[in-house]
């Protein structure tokens, strides 16, 4: 599942980016000589029994799946007729080399608000809006909010408000705001409550050198959704086994303190073990079998967790969260498919001005093997969260393609630009030494990258 649903996506994001500079060549005139999915030992090839004027292309699926290109004529490798002269590439406007250029990057972009479309036309469950218990001392502990509120509207201020119908929508919409320097405001309805309030959210405390959302989100203390404290699976031998703890009992209460949901027990549990050493023993007053008053006496192991200390009951914390079902009709759909695509398009730009200026880890990097384990992981979810990693994706690679890079189209549109103002290209000379710099800065991200999805994936522990 995982092989073939990350070679049909990357097929489907590098066909559709090689297409883009494949038909605006043709329909600029200019002639293609080979169009390639993949590089190295041709698997396939063969031409086209209906061609554009003027046209003969081959087209070729190659061995390796990891990019492809798009010949073209080129007036400067070889001896051309006049007719073929007029069909290269280099003997075009600036404008329709410019075109056929940005082409493939704008032909990723336009995929991917496609698929974002899709995914909204289709709709998916979602995770409900309810809040978990924050983390103590923590932003969103300070601003007052408490397990089981139900936020409903999210904004910068009063005036700014936006809906807000999953907890997806509104990790995408914190995703988005500076949480180093930005207070923002939640419409949130206590639980059992029919009346809701604003509740301002003062996000001092996240460090703006956070290197992802996950980061940022665990800074403000929103851990997750909200979900009953009931015990799953056991481990043989644990602390939860041992003291009597049984599958689907509901924790009410540890000693004093009450138990509101799974993240309060969860972070009950580990806090035992930073407490104490070793730790106490704690009374624990459950639910079996929906008769209350049971109290059990359970003693947490305490456990390394990297540096520190913490308690450890082996036993699986929590169920599934509740879920909404969310879908778009036709119009509201593809508004949002546009507004997505800006956004994680703005988003991406911003993740790579930050692994520039040092303000965010190389650690960052995925490479392919990464991506295919993402693209296993979302088929096996849905049609919806595959469709919606494979727009992720088309974006990266659009956005990516325009960096002012040699050997990718943006280092194409700088020698473009640089013609623009100068009236004539870069010397032969120079654009070797360019795009010598740009494969191996080109090199040495795939090499990073790859190593970090090793580490990632656990391949070298």
């Amino acid at each position: 599942m995982t092989v073939l649903a990350f070679l049909l996506g990357l097929g489907l994001l590098i066909t559709v980016h090689e297409w883009g500079h494949y038909r605006v060549a043709v329909a600029c005139g200019v002639k293609v000589l080979t169009f390639s999915i993949g590089f190295g030992k041709p698997l396939l090839r063969w031409k086209s029994r209906r061609s554009y004027p003027g046209q003969d292309t081959e087209f070729i699926i190659s061995l390796i799946p990891l990019g492809g290109y798009v010949k073209m004529l080129d007036a400067s490798e070889e001896a051309l007729t006049p007719a073929d002269a007029a069909m290269a590439l280099d003997r075009q406007p600036l404008w329709a080399r410019t075109a056929i250029v940005s082409a493939g990057p704008l032909a990723n972009l336009l995929l991917a608000l496609v698929l974002y479309a899709a995914t909204f036309w289709l709709g998916q469950y979602e995770t409900r809006a309810l809040l978990a218990t924050p983390i103590a001392g923590s932003p969103a502990d300070l601003a007052g909010l408490k397990s089981g509120d139900l936020v409903s509207r999210v904004g910068l201020d009063g005036a700014s408000m936006q809906d807000v119908v999953s907890m997806e929508q509104l990790r995408w919409w914190l995703m988005q705001q500076d949480l180093a320097m930005s207070d923002f405001v939640l419409e949130v309805q206590p639980i059992g409550r029919h009346t809701s309030h604003m509740v301002s959210v003062t996000a001092k405390a996240v460090d703006e050198g956070a290197n992802s959302a996950t980061t940022a989100l665990q800074d403000l203390g929103l851990v997750g959704a909200w979900s009953r404290a009931v015990l799953g699976d056991l481990q043989p031998n644990s602390a939860a086994r041992q003291a009597g703890l049984q599958r689907g009992d509901e924790v009410v209460r540890i000693d004093a303190r009450v138990i509101d949901d799974a993240a309060a027990l969860r972070a009950t549990v580990r806090a035992s073990g930073r407490a104490q050493n070793p730790i106490a023993e704690q009374l624990w007053e459950v639910q079996r079998a929906g008769q209350g008053g049971l109290h059990i006496a359970v003693t947490p192991d305490r456990v390394a967790d990297g540096a520190e200390f913490i308690g450890r009951i082996g036993a699986q914390v929590g169920e599934a969260p509740q879920k909404i079902w969310v879908q778009y009709g036709l119009l509201d759909g593809l508004v949002r498919a546009a507004q997505r695509t800006w956004e994680v398009s703005r988003l991406t730009l911003d993740m790579m001005g930050r692994l520039i200026t040092g303000r965010a880890s190389l650690d960052n990097l995925s490479g392919p093997l990464s991506m295919a384990d993402y693209a296993g992981r979302s088929a096996s979810v849905g049609l919806g969260p595959y469709l919606a990693y494979l727009a992720l994706l088309s974006v990266s690679l659009g956005v990516f393609n325009l960096l002012p890079l040699p050997v990718l189209d943006g280092g194409h549109l700088l020698y473009y630009l640089y013609e623009a103002f100068t009236g004539h290209p870069p010397s032969p000379r120079w654009l070797e030494i360019l795009q010598s710099a740009g494969m191996a800065v080109l090199m040495a991200l795939m090499v990073f990258s790859l190593f970090n999805d090793v580490v990632r994936l656990g391949w070298l522990s």
